[in-house]
């Protein structure tokens, strides 16, 4: 592109290393596309939330049994996709149509509020995510029947309900529960499932352990808004944890994952996960070192390729585990 622009507030002037609290969020290019805004809108970075628990689900029923559905594989991971595209793209219309993006937000810009599209643009193009994830989910509830109705609808419904209705769940404290569950447990136990045809309870501590980086995502997030959110009327979990409070809960979002993909239960070199520990403890370090403000977006990244890394590292473990 030929030239950058920031937004107010950034540039650098900003200054400071990835770190440093002065950080702005990444510049957009001068004139982006209309493609590329519909891209920037379906906030990218945040599909491997998305897609690793998924893989780790099948993963981990390829190292059970031996066998991969493949065409259930791929329809399984453009369901996953298309429904946090549709979550993204409903909660960016309905988060500036509740004032909570105002000019003041440090998080990375959101298309409704930078005036790319009007909240009834975005609110079609959610409908339209969600519809592909219906269509993509008679496939799957053909091969899984009730159990991965059930999981659909719920996931479906939990979509729209994050940031609508008259108690939305990303504006109470229930929003780290939300992401552990559907980010996490579901997606796991879901993509086991559509495999194997079997509930396993190795696919629930799995799931337990890839939603718990997930939902330190969100309440990473959360910790960064959080004057601004309570100025918009969102009681968040760090609202009521404060501060210190939500950087404790923080370093046991990332460290519990640890310890719970060592049990016995799970197939495969799972020891492997230990690799991803000094990524924790780093993020953890940054965090109670004083990271606030813009200087959180770098860490809200990593966050989410430290859920990556264990996934990532799982998948070796039960590569591994099989060729032993």
């Amino acid at each position: 592109m030929s030239g950058i622009r920031y937004r107010e507030g950034q540039g650098p002037a900003a200054g400071g290393r990835a770190s440093d609290a002065s950080q702005p969020p990444p510049p957009l290019p001068l004139d982006p596309s209309r493609l590329c805004r519909w891209l920037w809108a379906t906030r990218p970075k945040t599909l491997f939330l998305a897609v690793t628990p998924v893989l780790a689900g099948i993963g981990l029923a390829a190292a059970e049994t031996g066998r991969l559905a493949f065409a259930t594989a791929i329809t399984t991971l453009l369901a996953a996709i298309a429904i946090q595209v549709g979550t993204n793209l409903h909660n960016d219309a309905a988060d500036f149509e509740r004032g909570t993006d105002t000019p003041d937000r440090v998080g990375p810009p959101r298309a409704t509020a930078q005036g790319w599209f009007s909240a009834q643009e975005v609110r079609i193009a959610a409908h339209l995510a969600f519809a592909l994830a219906v269509l993509l989910g008679c496939l799957l509830v053909a091969r899984g029947g009730w159990p991965i109705l059930t999981i659909g609808l719920a996931s479906l419904a939990s979509g729209y309900a994050y940031t609508s209705g008259p108690r939305p769940i990303a504006y109470g404290p229930f929003g780290e529960l939300y992401v552990l569950t559907f980010f996490g447990i579901a997606s796991v136990v879901g993509s086991h499932y559509l495999q194997t045809l079997v509930f396993d309870p190795a696919a629930l501590l799995l799931g337990v352990a890839l939603g718990l980086p997930a939902a330190a995502v969100l309440l990473l997030n959360n910790y960064r808004d959080l004057e601004t959110d309570r100025i918009a009327g969102r009681r968040t979990l760090c609202h009521y944890l404060g501060r210190p409070g939500a950087r404790l809960l923080y370093a046991a979002l990332l460290l519990l994952p640890l310890p719970i993909l060592l049990v016995p239960d799970l197939p495969g070199a799972t020891w492997l996960t230990i690799g991803s520990l000094p990524l924790a403890l780093w993020l953890i370090a940054r965090l109670f070192g004083g990271a606030h403000g813009a200087g959180i977006n770098p860490l809200l990244a990593r966050t989410a390729l430290y859920q990556t890394a264990l996934g990532a590292l799982l998948l070796f473990g039960f590569a591994a585990g099989d060729l032993g």
